[in-house]
């Protein structure tokens, strides 16, 4: 059995907005908010970042045309005793994907937070 943390990347729409900054704001009180009443509050919500095509720098995945925003969020969440990567994403897709429903979610990352643990136990044995 093995831990992890998943990342999950989930499209935001926001509606009503006059600015980016305003639209990164209130996606994410919102998912925090629905996460909350789930139950979920162990979920880290986070603004996602993209290379820019031309320059390579981070930016924030927002979008805002007329008044309505598109906002890439970055749903982060530890998974303990799993079997596998495959199997964290399951439990991560299934605990996040019950609280915010008709949100569209990939898979953005899977780290293994136990991996230290795993060696100092087999280097001790």
């Amino acid at each position: 059995m093995a831990d992890y943390t998943v990342g999950l990347q989930a499209a935001w729409p926001v509606r009503d907005v006059e600015d980016v900054d305003q639209a990164i704001a209130v996606a994410v009180s919102e998912a925090g908010r629905r996460l909350n009443e789930a139950n979920k509050d162990r979920v880290e919500v986070d603004v996602g970042r993209k290379p820019c095509p031309t320059c390579g720098e981070p930016f924030d995945a927002a979008l805002h045309v007329a008044n309505t925003a598109m906002i890439g969020l970055v749903l982060r969440i530890d998974v303990f005793g799993v079997d596998n990567e495959e199997h964290a994403t399951r439990v991560a897709k299934s605990e996040i994907g019950g609280a915010l429903r008709d949100v569209p979610l990939t898979v953005a990352e899977v780290l293994r937070t136990d991996e230290d643990d795993a060696e100092a136990d087999a280097s001790a044995e």
